[in-house]
């Protein structure tokens, strides 16, 4: 099979502007542009508007050792319209600042959200998060944890987190996962390709 590559690219967009239309805790902006058709000619001109979020790392902390995985819990006012309940059992995350790397921020992150000492990242994946609606590129990373004496309350009180730990087989959180109970994008993505690469990441680790 041959590698995928589109007819079009970026020299196919044409008229490209963009305009801050809010700025508050994300920004939001309006894209208008032009671009090539596949049947030939050009579109008229599209108007569209774009959450700039910057990009994101998520990390899924597992301990070969045990076989066991650590989930964050914590309301998400995305899921206010679910019908179980707005609070989420997640990876852990966080966005990506100025003059960071996404590995300083997947480390970071895990101590702050979870009191965690990651022993080694391993990259998984990239993804764009939604396309139609942001520009937000999310990079998934599996972090080597020792589970002993894990669990708790954490999160940054300056920024309003409420965070608690769990601490399950991944068997256990397989299980969530298949009763739908696990429905975030990035936490479905990491789980997936820890069960497909799990294996080889065992044999290595044990």
């Amino acid at each position: 099979m041959k590698p995928f590559t589109s007819q079009f690219n970026h020299s196919d967009v044409k008229n490209l502007k963009k305009e801050t239309i809010y700025q508050g805790f994300f920004k939001l902006e309006q894209y208008s542009f032009q671009h090539s058709l596949f049947a030939g000619g050009e579109s008229a001109v599209v108007y569209r508007e774009i959450l700039e979020r910057g990009d994101a790392v998520a990390v899924l902390p597992y301990d070969p050792k045990t076989n066991q995985l650590v989930f964050i819990e914590q309301i998400r006012i995305g899921a206010i319209n679910d019908k179980k309940s707005p609070w989420l059992l997640e990876v852990v995350a966080g966005m990506i600042d100025k003059d960071e790397t996404k590995e300083q921020v997947a480390l970071r992150e895990a101590e702050e959200e979870a009191g965690l000492i990651v022993e080694e990242l391993i990259p998984m994946l990239n993804y764009l998060s939604s396309p139609g609606g942001t520009t937000e590129r999310i990079h998934l990373f599996l972090g080597i944890v020792d589970t002993t004496e894990v669990g708790g309350i954490y999160g940054l009180a300056e920024e309003q987190e409420d965070i608690k730990v769990h601490v399950m087989d991944f068997d256990d959180a397989l299980d969530l996962f298949n009763q739908g109970v696990i429905d975030n994008a990035s936490t479905v993505i990491c789980i997936q390709w820890l069960a497909l690469n799990k294996s080889k990441i065992d044999t290595r680790f044990k």
